[in-house]
C-alpha cells in the first residue's frame, strides 16, 4: 500500500458526503451533494472518483484502516499475549468508525454481486494492515493464511457490530474474543495434527506443494502518475 497522500480534495468530498450517506447511501445523489458543498470542480472530483460515491465508500474504509494503524502504533502491547494483540487491533478498527450508518450502507453496497470483489479487497486490506502493524514477518504461504483467517474474523465482527446495541459495545467485545478463540483452537488443532506421525506424510507433501508460495513483493513508497505528495 502506498503511503503517498492523495489529493486532499478527496477527504473534503468524503466529509461532505457522509451526512448524505445516511439518507441516500453511497449514491450519485450523495456524490453530487458533496461536489456542491465543497465547491469542487466536477471534472476534478470525477477524476479523483471515477465511480463517484463508490470511490468515496472505498476512501471511507481506508480512512478507518489508517486511523486504526495510527492508534495501534501508539498502544503499549508489550504485556499482551499475541491473540490479545490481534483482538485489540480488531477492536481498534471497529472503534475507528465514527459513522455506523455509513458502514451499514457500505456493507449493503459491497454485498452487490458486481461490487463483491471491491468489498473482499477492502476486508483483505484491513487484515493485511493489522498483521503488518503487529510486525508479521511471514513471507511464505502463512502470509496468505493469516490474512485469509483474519479477513473472516473481521467480516463477522463487523456484521455482529452492526446489530449490537449493547452498552459500550460489550457484546461486540465478547464476540471478538470468541472469534479469536475459535481461530486459536483451529491453530492448536493444526499443530497437534502436524505432530501426529500418521499425519506426517500428508504434512510433508503439503509442505512441498506450498514451498514455492511466496508473499507478494512489497510496493515501494514512490510517486506515481495521478498521486499528489505534500511538499512539506
Amino acid at each position: 500500500m502506498l503511503n503517498a497522500p492523495i489529493d486532499p480534495l478527496l477527504d473534503q468530498l468524503l466529509d461532505a458526503a457522509l451526512p448524505h450517506v445516511a439518507f441516500d447511501g453511497w449514491s450519485p445523489t450523495a456524490f453530487a451533494a458533496a461536489i456542491k458543498e465543497t465547491g469542487a470542480n466536477p471534472s476534478h472530483a470525477k477524476t479523483l472518483c471515477p465511480r463517484g460515491a463508490v470511490d468515496l465508500a472505498i476512501a471511507f474504509h481506508r480512512r478507518g484502516d489508517a486511523a486504526m494503524i495510527a492508534t495501534l502504533a501508539e498502544a503499549d502491547l508489550s504485556g499482551m499475549r499475541f491473540r490479545d494483540k490481534v483482538a485489540h487491533a480488531v477492536r481498534l478498527r471497529i472503534r475507528a468508525v465514527d459513522d455506523k450508518e455509513a458502514v451499514r450502507r457500505g456493507t449493503a453496497l459491497f454485498a452487490l454481486p458486481h461490487m463483491a470483489p471491491d468489498g473482499a479487497k477492502l476486508i483483505w486490506g484491513t487484515a493485511d494492515a493489522i498483521w503488518n502493524a503487529l510486525g508479521d514477518a511471514s513471507r511464505d504461504v502463512n502470509w496468505y493464511t493469516k490474512r485469509l483467517t483474519l479477513s473472516g474474523v473481521y467480516s463477522s465482527v463487523v456484521l455482529f457490530w452492526l446489530g449490537d446495541d449493547s452498552l459500550d459495545m460489550q457484546a461486540t467485545d465478547a464476540f471478538v474474543d470468541r472469534r479469536i478463540d475459535n481461530v486459536m483452537q483451529f491453530e492448536k488443532l493444526k499443530a497437534q495434527a502436524k505432530a501426529n506421525p500418521l499425519f506426517k506424510p500428508f504434512a510433508d507433501t503439503l509442505g512441498r506443494m506450498t514451498a514455492s508460495v511466496k508473499a507478494p513483493p512489497k510496493v515501494p513508497d514512490v510517486d506515481l502518475p495521478g498521486m499528489w505528495r505534500d511538499p512539506n
